[in-house]
């Protein structure tokens, strides 16, 4: 079995792996979670890791072969001179691996600590707030015996 690069048709990447399933080929379709603006708001959608393309896992000799350009949402097999081009299994488990590490990093919780790394602040234990707009953050620090609510880029936050 070796994996293979298969392009789908512009918003139809979930009807190709469905109809693939359907015909029982192995998918492998990697999406991560972003956030996004949208209407004043964060939201975290999920999103292609890479838009256009799927991967799926198949034997040289199987049948499936003549039936993969005519499913519904899959435009064309990725290849080079009418040969359809292998991907090495180990990219593909690198690829796996890089998304479960995404997974365990999570996103910054409001009452969450954090640690500012850049600004007059840096260096200085705060208290994550909320998202103040795309690119800054809220958080509380300790500053002349009170607690501050400061506005600071979110970029420079980590968490402890």
């Amino acid at each position: 079995m070796t994996w293979y690069a298969l392009q789908h048709r512009p918003g139809q990447g979930d009807r190709a792996v469905q109809h693939l399933q359907n015909q029982n080929v192995a998918c492998f379709y990697p999406k991560v979670e972003v956030e996004r603006i949208r209407g004043g708001r964060r939201k975290v959608c999920l999103e292609p890791l890479f838009p256009g393309y799927l991967f799926v896992n198949l034997e040289q000799s199987d049948p499936v072969w003549s039936r993969l350009r005519s499913t519904r949402g899959v435009l064309r097999v990725v290849g080079f001179s009418n040969k359809p081009a292998p991907v090495d299994d180990q990219v593909i488990s690198q690829i796996k691996a890089g998304l479960e590490e995404i997974k365990g990093l999570g996103g910054i919780k409001a009452g969450q600590e954090v640690e500012l790394e850049a600004g007059p602040f840096r260096g200085l234990p705060a208290v994550f707030q909320s998202y103040d707009g795309e690119e800054r953050a809220l958080v509380l620090i300790t500053f002349m015996q009170k607690q501050q609510q400061v506005s600071v880029p979110a970029a420079s936050l980590r968490a402890p």
